[in-house]
């Protein structure tokens, strides 16, 4: 297997193992998909290397979706068009024993900032502060979802000889989730505790890490499990490297290995 392969073979498996943010009904009553759990399974897709994560992602989850026989994918990626221009787009229109479902695929990396908002849901931000599980949902709930049930949808789904009022509308919504360092191990009542994936530092925290060994992988694998197969950094060699993501406020995710051969992934913030 070479390179390529293998580090696609690895983020698939890191994306397999990323769990739910929630199951059943969630925050806004939002049904989550329920499927089979593969823990491990081969991925063998053709993938062009130059995809943004977002849409590996929706690669990885047909993918994963059609090695289960209860299921039938309709449709993938379908885009609303008013007037040639398009105002939205449908993720996936599956069959699920029968059931038509219209998923929406969701896939984000979340840290806990108890200064954004004043309840749970608000307090987690993207590593950037340029995004929220808040925003998201509203995003979901006002626009994203509706626009099945749209003027411009019903033509489409004629076509395909389905009623939006007979389609049930789930979201396949995976998470990675970090906390400050000095929360690591507290429990979060809102969402799925085992999504909480890492932790979260400054460049002064950085400083009770120097005995560390560090990696900055690419933001594809950002899927994957560290792992030692790599090129660790010294915490001398390490800085230089995190101050270019730091001066251009950018949070990159980062992996530790500590001097007893433990491994973390975590994240160094500018904020």
């Amino acid at each position: 297997m070479d390179k390529k392969s293998k580090d696609l073979q690895l983020q698939y498996e890191g994306y397999l193992q990323t769990p739910f943010l929630w199951t059943g009904k969630g925050v806004f009553d939002f049904q989550q998909f329920n499927n089979k759990i593969l823990e491990k399974s081969s991925y063998s897709n053709e993938t062009p290397q130059k995809l943004r994560l977002g849409k590996l992602i929706e690669r990885f989850v047909s993918y994963e979706l059609q090695q289960d026989s209860s299921i039938q994918i309709i449709a993938e990626n379908i885009q609303i068009q008013q007037e040639k221009i398009t105002i939205g787009e449908l993720d996936c229109i599956l069959f699920k024993n029968k059931t038509p479902i219209h998923l929406e695929i969701v896939y984000k990396f979340y840290l806990y900032d108890i200064t954004v908002g004043s309840s749970e849901i608000e307090h987690w931000i993207g590593p950037n502060r340029r995004d929220s599980l808040l925003q998201k949902l509203n995003k979901l709930k006002e626009k994203q979802l509706p626009l099945l049930y749209s003027n411009e949808c019903i033509t489409y789904l004629e076509s395909l000889k389905l009623i939006a009022p007979e389609i049930n509308q789930q979201l396949f919504f995976k998470a990675q989730l970090f906390v400050p360092f000095k929360e690591y191990g507290n429990d979060f009542p809102l969402v799925n505790n085992k999504c909480i994936t890492g932790f979260y530092i400054n460049l002064k925290e950085l400083n009770d890490f120097s005995e560390c060994k560090f990696y900055i992988p690419n933001k594809h694998n950002w899927l994957v499990q560290p792992h030692t197969n790599i090129n660790w950094l010294s915490f001398t060699d390490f800085v230089p490297k995190l101050q270019i993501y730091l001066d251009v406020e950018k949070a990159p995710l980062c992996w530790l290995k500590k001097s007893n051969g433990e491994l973390f992934k975590f994240f160094v913030v500018w904020w």
